[in-house]
């Protein structure tokens, strides 16, 4: 009766049952990190002194902050690229390709756990790999050999059914299933995808839908590995690779949806949520400023293939500034050999490098008040580079289509050439860089001066008595706490800089403040956390002395960022009390050394002479990690007593 997502577990579970709701460890058998978070990654598996890494296969990405504008990102470059020599980690260099797109192409393996210091990871859950997003120190312990600590999850069934019509993508798919079920819809849930549907589906589509499926909140979403699976890996060169996996037939589900691709419309994401979803047909007409074609969601071959296509013999409305980022390297020499760039570019498309580019904020932020159509997977505000713009999520036909008219356009109108996947994909590893562990020890890794220590927390205490320094309502993303963009992460190895970003567009001079009061403790709604993996939207805020942060609901990889960083994550019991706390009010937190799981606790509001009560989610693992200070901590005391017995 196992679901596909049971059946991997259960091939990798080191600790604890597979009960839905409780705390469980799993093998990991391939990792992958980028340069946003890579930097603090390896620093972190430095400081643990590991040799060479224990999983099969780990991947170091450069896709991120390409632009080198000044010497801070190519330095972390070339860091990344001798300490993954050090460590016998594969490379892959600047300009080869969008982490998931490459991993997909080149390394995802059905059955296989994959995790990944990027919440879209999940992508090659379209291969039947069990892929989850997690912050770089997860990663770390991973690649050292350590299990991977989460939480049992329900597993929900999303049946496809029917044939999408021509100008109806796999974009449309997510895009109407974060409208079903919003954001927080698939916290602490694996999506699974079954039906008829999916024989029409091709990987490149079916990781379309998993990589979104990080929006929903979701611990990851997976498809089964079949024919499909292994023809696409058959045109990678690796049909070795394969192999069958499927739900059993009366696997049992949490949760089950339906989704009919034969009535599917192309859809939209309003600004400022990816969940803020409705058909285009109901706001076809809007003036269009920007379109941007790419990212891990929408930049594979195919994908290319269609915008080339519509694009064909046309020219982009003298109002809009179109951009187009291929995915990778294979696809872009692809599309160079086969014509289709040249149709982009005829057309007036800005070609971009293969890497995240915009969807990162890397540029190409659009006009003051813009309305930007984006094929990426997050449009959060401010997340642009624009603080006044509007950004929409579209599939790759209706940002072509719209692009063409200068107004939001139904792509289902358009006429262009039907596309087929080609028989064989261009496989050239040449920008893979192999590790060699016979030549390890030879390698001298390069850390330019940007390359700050890894700040340590300090054990917690039995009684913290703070401030609250900010109070911040629902669905705060990583992209508040933490901004990115090309004056931001630059900083991304250099804790004490980045810092002084930290809450930059939601109050000013948070960091000052904390400097000022020695630290504090944040309030917060629903949500909190959600969006990117990013562990310096823990490590930062713990630099500058964040010790809690209470909150009505925490996002999963956020929740686990915070105590990896020894910052106590703690949910109202009762959310009325959120109303009743304002910033600068001073909290007390007491008995924390008596913190157990399932336990609750009293804080008191010594400026408004009240008390209320919390609750926390942490396994014991989780307390004793928070008691030590964050997870760096633990293993240092739990190595010193290896040694000492």
């Amino acid at each position: 009766m196992p679901t596909i997502t049971e059946k991997i577990i259960q091939a990798h579970l080191v600790e604890g049952e597979m009960k839905r709701g409780t705390p469980i460890a799993i093998k990991i058998d391939q990792t992958l990190t980028q340069d946003a978070t890579g930097t603090m990654a390896y620093l972190q598996l430095e400081a643990m002194g590991i040799d060479q890494v224990k999983t099969e296969c780990s991947i170091s990405y450069v896709d991120h902050n390409t632009l080198q504008s000044g010497f801070e990102n190519a330095d972390d470059h070339k860091y990344l690229q001798t300490v993954a020599a050090k460590h016998g980690v594969y490379f892959s260099r600047p300009g080869n390709g969008i982490c998931h797109q490459v991993h997909l192409e080149r390394f995802a393996m059905p059955y296989k756990t994959l995790l990944g210091s990027d919440s879209h990871t999940p992508t090659a859950g379209g291969m039947g790999a069990l892929a989850m997003g997690a912050g770089g120190l997860d990663v770390a312990c991973a690649m050292a050999g350590r299990a991977f600590h989460l939480t049992m999850p329900y597993i929900v069934n999303v049946q496809l059914t029917g044939v999408l019509q021509k100008g109806v993508s796999s974009k449309d798919v997510i895009l109407k299933l974060l409208g079903m079920l919003s954001v927080k819809g698939g916290v602490g849930k694996v999506i699974e995808y079954s039906g008829d549907g999916l024989q029409n589906l091709s990987i490149p589509q079916r990781a379309t839908i998993t990589n979104m499926g990080a929006e929903l909140g979701a611990t990851t979403s997976i498809f089964p590995s079949d024919e499909i699976t292994k023809e696409f890996l058959k045109k990678q060169g690796r049909v070795e690779d394969y192999m069958p996996l499927f739900a059993d037939e009366d696997a049992i589900y949490d949760e089950t949806y339906v989704i009919d691709l034969n009535t599917l419309e192309p859809m939209i994401a309003m600004p400022h949520s990816p969940d803020h979803v409705v058909p285009v047909s109901e706001v076809e007409g809007l003036k269009v400023d920007q379109c941007s074609i790419g990212s891990c969601t929408n930049s594979s071959y195919m994908d290319m293939m269609s915008v080339a296509n519509i694009l064909k013999g046309k020219t982009v409305d003298e109002n809009v500034s179109l951009t187009i980022s291929p995915g990778s390297k294979q696809v872009l020499n692809m599309i160079a050999r086969n014509g289709a760039l040249a149709e982009m570019i005829a057309s007036g498309a800005r070609i971009l490098e293969s890497t995240c580019g915009p969807c990162i904020g890397m540029g190409q932020s659009p006009i003051t008040n813009a309305l930007s159509l984006r094929t990426f997977n997050r449009n959060f505000y401010g997340r642009s580079g624009t603080l006044s713009a509007k950004v929409c999520l579209v599939s790759p036909e209706t940002a072509a289509a719209s692009a063409i008219h200068g107004y939001l356009s139904d792509p289902r109108k358009e006429e262009w050439e039907a596309i087929e996947e080609p028989k064989q994909f261009l496989i050239d590893d040449r920008c893979i860089i192999k590790p060699d562990p016979a030549h390890a020890d030879k390698v001298e890794v390069i850390r330019g001066p940007n390359i700050k220590p890894l700040p340590i927390n300090t054990p917690m205490e039995d009684s913290i008595q703070k401030h609250v320094l900010l109070k911040v309502e629902d669905n705060i993303t990583t992209d508040h706490i933490m901004p990115a963009g090309a004056k931001v992460l630059p900083y991304r190895s250099n804790i004490e800089k980045i810092s002084e970003f930290v809450f930059r567009d939601v109050k000013e001079n948070f960091a000052g403040l904390c400097k000022e009061k020695n630290g504090g403790i944040i309030i917060a709604g629903s949500n909190y956390g959600q969006g990117s993996s990013r562990e310096h939207a823990a490590l930062a805020p713990m630099y500058l002395g964040v010790k809690a942060i209470i909150a009505k609901s925490f996002a999963r990889i956020h929740h686990a960022n915070l105590i990896n960083f020894g910052i106590l994550p703690l949910t109202f019991c009762d959310e009325q009390d959120f109303d009743t706390i304002d910033e600068d009010d001073i909290l007390i937190l007491e008995h924390l050394h008596e913190l157990a799981p399932d336990s609750t606790l009293t804080i008191s509001n010594q400026t408004k002479n009240t008390t209320f009560t919390v609750k926390h989610a942490c396994s014991q693992l989780d307390i004793e990690t928070l008691l030590a200070g964050g997870t760096l901590n633990l293993i240092k005391q739990l190595q010193h007593k290896e040694t000492s017995e």
